[in-house]
Order: C-alpha cells, then structure tokens, then sequence
C-alpha cells in the first residue's frame, strides 16, 4: 500500500527537461532580433564587433539579457563614426577652402578689371558683369556686337571680343562658355530657319574671335544656343526684348560653396 502510494505521488510531476532546450531557443530568437535591428545601420566594423560579442555571449553561457554592451556599443560606435574627423579629411577641406578662397580672389581681381574696361570705354549700356557662387558672367548686348538678324561679328565687337580675351588670358584654366540668347519674336530666313539657329551661331562667332588669342585653351570652351527661352526681361516691351538678345560669357568656378547661396551683386554703373 505504502508503495503504491509512493509511485502515485512520483507521477504527479511532470517531465520539464524540455524547457532547457525552449529556453535556449528564446534566448537565439532574442538574439537574432538584435542582431538584425543592429545591422539595419551597422557598417563592416561594427559587424564584426557585434558578431564577436554575439559568440562571447552563446559559448560563455551568458545570458543575452546580461550582455546589454552589444547594443550599446553599437550605439557607441555609430556615435563616434559621425563625430569622427580624419586627420586625412581635414586636411582636404583645409586645402579646398584655401582653393575657393584662392578663386574668389582671381574673380574678383577679372571682374574689376572687366567692370574698369567698361568704364572707360563708355560701355555701362552695352556691358554688364556679375559674380556669384557659380560664375562670373558678362552679359553683352546684342546691336554692341551683331547687326539685327546676323551672326557676323563687327568690327567693333572684335575688339570687344580679342580685350575680354586678353583678360581671360591670366585665367586659361577655366572652362568658359558663351550662351546666345535672342527674343521671342520669331525669325526665317534662308541663313537662320528659327532663333535657336541664331542664338547658336552669334555664340559660336563671338567665341571664334575669343579663340583668336593662341593662349587660351579651346577644349575648356564651348558655345550654346537658348533661342528665346531664357529672357531676363519682358518680351512684351521693345526695352525688355532688346535686354533678352545678348551673348553671355560665363567664367565657371571650379569650387562651388552650396551653404553660400546669395549673390554677390555687380559693381554699379556709373
């Protein structure tokens, strides 16, 4: 009776060694979640850190839990990587504002030498320059260099042309490109079909008499044409179409500060 007894009392307890091995499956469930909420962001680097202290954790027996530096080394680690200055990338940011500073300066210095040519040569109405963050540009009107309807360059505006290429000459390393523009009032004829035909050819003429001067480079110049769709004025106006027939010679930076968006405005006319 006592036996019986006893072996009743044994049954009552059920078999729990299956919850070693369920345990243990949380535990690399949990552990794989981690690891991919950590890898979401994480570089090689920090990969291999993480995947070191993943096999610390599983091969020592500690709990997944206890070992709360995986995830805030992680954290540490992203924090240093974007506070983090290499001393090679300083000195490249030190040596490119040396360079804008450098080219502001060789601007400044042509566009006063531009703006001084126009003074004395009683060009305010024909002439303009203007500097901001992405070229100097000298807009010149079109009857100060073409007769209306033509391409041909006259003599005057060839000695225009060959005195801005002078100017330019201290300066043949940077790319130069000359735009044509024209107004909206529509042109045929048997040499130019549209304005697009017009505004291209002044650009590459004015250009061709650029390029006289043997010291500048042509492979950093090219020419284009805008036809009308690229007025600075009204078109509805005889004043505003004749400000929108120009050529425009761009001197293009080489560096391009995009936090410094504001123009920098051209010298006045006198």
């Amino acid at each position: 009776m006592s036996r019986r007894h006893k072996s009743e009392h044994h049954e009552e307890h059920a078999d729990e060694s299956w919850l070693i091995p369920y345990a243990d499956l949380l535990t690399l469930l949990l552990a794989l979640f981690i690891v991919l909420y950590a890898m979401n962001s994480v570089d090689s680097k920090k990969f291999e850190d993480m995947s070191r202290a993943f096999n610390v954790a599983l091969d020592s027996g500690v709990g997944v839990l206890d070992n709360t530096s995986v995830v805030s080394n992680g954290e540490d680690l992203d924090r240093d990587d974007k506070n983090q200055t290499k001393p090679e990338d300083a000195t490249t940011d030190a040596k490119r504002n040396e360079l804008m500073k450098q080219e502001q300066q060789e601007l400044e210095d042509l566009k006063k030498q531009i703006d001084k040519y126009i003074q004395t040569n009683g060009l305010t109405t024909q002439l303009d320059t203007k500097l901001n963050q992405s070229q100097l540009m000298i807009t010149i009107s079109d009857n100060a260099l073409f007769p209306s309807g033509s391409s041909t360059v006259k003599p005057e505006a060839r000695i225009l042309a060959k005195a801005i290429a002078n100017m330019l000459q201290p300066y043949s390393d940077y790319e130069i490109v000359v735009s044509g523009h024209t107004d909206n009032e529509p042109i045929s004829t048997a040499e130019f079909q549209s304005n697009w035909d017009l505004s291209s050819s002044r650009a590459i003429r004015f250009m061709d008499v650029l390029l006289l001067n043997k010291n500048l480079n042509p492979k950093l110049f090219s020419a284009i044409g805008y036809g009308e769709y690229r007025p600075v004025d009204t078109n509805d106006t005889a004043l505003g179409r004749s400000k929108n027939r120009r050529v425009e010679v761009s001197i293009i930076r080489k560096f391009m500060d995009a936090t410094k968006a504001q123009e920098i405005p051209a010298t006045p006319k006198a």
